[in-house]
């Protein structure tokens, strides 16, 4: 197992508590185009069942990606993000994020492979809410690009 390798597993502390916010699900939604009324209108998302404005499925990468910083921050890892490339993401929902919600994100190294002067680095980012209970999992590579000769 190369050094890369033995990064595997290794957590990191919690991200701070994301506030999901109206205007926050609003702006996401535009950026992504996502078009559905209960990402807009309150009344439009309680009409399905829900508390508040519903995040579009994607939006759960804004509360990762403030976990995967402490990642990235690793200088064991040894991510220089001027040289990554985003490969994959996936993510596994286990309910809707709303606005309101209180978010938490840990992350942990899943896998750190060399790939010739190339390293994949990736992550999965649990995220849970304020009572513990799991929301989306993100499932994030970036492939770092070697230094070139």
């Amino acid at each position: 197992m190369s050094d890369a390798e033995s990064l595997a597993g290794r957590e990191y502390p919690p991200a701070p508590t994301y506030q999901v916010g109206r205007e926050a699900v609003r702006a996401f939604a535009d950026a992504v185009q996502a078009s559905h009324p209960a990402h807009r209108d309150v009344d439009a998302a309680r009409a399905l069942g829900h508390a508040d404005l519903v995040a579009p499925p994607t939006f759960a990468v804004v509360v990762a990606q403030r976990a995967e910083a402490a990642v990235v921050a690793d200088p064991e890892v040894g991510i220089d993000f001027s040289r990554v490339v985003h490969a994959d993401e996936r993510f596994t929902h286990h309910r809707p994020i709303v606005a309101g919600d209180e978010l938490t994100g840990r992350v942990r190294v899943e896998a750190v492979k060399q790939l010739g002067g190339h390293r994949m680095v990736t992550t999965v980012t649990s995220i849970a809410d304020a009572a513990g209970e799991p929301v989306s999992d993100v499932r994030s590579t970036l492939l770092v690009r070697g230094e070139e000769s």
